[in-house]
């Protein structure tokens, strides 16, 4: 089956071709960041309106790369929710008028779901059961993958996702948007043991997650340092360390507790922060330690991408899901409200 899927869920835009028996055709992403970066954040409105200018010319570039034609597209998966509305009603409309066109049926995605797979695009992909850690500007979850579809939460985060705190850390220092990445190149060069910042419920039983009091210390750290004088680039480095190390560990425990009560030794990593080398060294050691295994998706898979899509998309269209015409995206929409396969 050769599945074309479009991903809108936020500010990339995201296409890619996918056969069920030879893999990953093609992909192509354009991301808005030098758009949004003016703002310091995500513009919903203008993120909308850029899938509009991006779409039809990505999913052109996608089938000439791939050598493909329309008439050889069995079904087209697009990613419903979660995520901005107007941006998801994008994919989903631009989705719907393609299948109609071209006589082939449509499928919504769910986008964490997509994340969550992405592994399974790389040469070694994991078997199931294991535990997922999703972690992204939006979502800080443990999940317990039982097989597709077949999901249950073990913890996630009470207010702040990892992801949104790096940014809004880094936004507080006057870092560029987005704050991830910048948080993680200035670590490269701070002192370790200048700062040390909570871990977060860390000290007590149970596998949720809080962020917005590492927030807060990182805020309450950077002021003193500027009233003292030491608004430098040093005391930047040194913060932004402090600050993904507490991050790194607080999910990294969270993350062996998690898979202890599932009784597992395989750990899957997605979402847009399971980029961070740091902590994919801290649960590569951990799951050394326990002798288990992790596994994560290239780091062009960690971000939203057109490819998750299109598999994830793949598995549900060949189980035989199907979908009406009708065009419906979900802001949210829990990853437990999915069907088995």
């Amino acid at each position: 089956m050769l599945v074309l899927g479009l991903e809108t869920s936020c500010d990339e835009t995201g296409v890619a071709l996918y056969d069920s028996e030879r893999g990953l055709l093609a992909d192509a992403l354009f991301s808005q960041i030098d758009l949004h970066r003016a703002y310091g954040g995500v513009v919903p409105e203008l993120a909308s309106r850029d899938h509009v200018k991006r779409m039809l010319p990505l999913i052109r570039q996608v089938l000439d790369e791939a050598g493909c034609v329309p008439t050889e597209i069995d079904a087209i998966a697009y990613t419903a929710g979660p995520g901005l509305v107007g941006a998801l009603l994008v994919g989903a409309s631009c989705a719907q008028a393609l299948a109609f066109a071209w006589g082939i049926p449509a499928l919504g995605v769910h986008h964490m779901e997509g994340h969550l797979l992405a592994p399974m695009l790389e040469k070694t992909p994991p078997q199931f059961p294991f535990v997922a850690l999703l972690v992204s500007g939006g979502h800080t979850q443990l999940v317990q993958v039982d097989g597709i579809g077949q999901y249950t939460l073990l913890g996630e985060s009470l207010d702040d996702a990892a992801g949104e705190a790096f940014d809004k850390t880094a936004k507080m220092m006057g870092l560029n948007y987005p704050g991830g990445p910048e948080i993680a190149r200035l670590a490269e060069k701070g002192l370790a043991g200048r700062y040390t910042f909570p871990r977060p419920m860390c000290d007590r039983p149970g596998l949720m997650f809080s962020f917005s009091g590492l927030k807060t210390s990182a805020l309450n750290t950077w002021q003193h340092s500027v009233s003292a004088g030491d608004d430098s680039e040093q005391a930047r480095c040194d913060i932004a360390l402090a600050f993904q190390q507490a991050v790194v560990e607080t999910l990294t425990i969270k993350c062996k507790r998690a898979l202890k009560q599932a009784g597992m030794q395989r750990l899957v990593i997605a979402g847009g922060v399971s980029a961070n080398k740091a902590l994919r060294a801290s649960l590569e050691k951990m799951l050394a330690d326990m002798k288990g295994e992790v596994f994560y998706a290239r780091p062009e898979f960690c971000t939203d991408n057109g490819a998750m899509i299109a598999y994830a998309g793949c598995q549900r269209l060949q189980a035989g899901q199907h979908e009406s015409l009708a065009i419906s995206v979900q802001a949210r929409w829990p990853m437990e409200q999915l069907s088995p396969l």
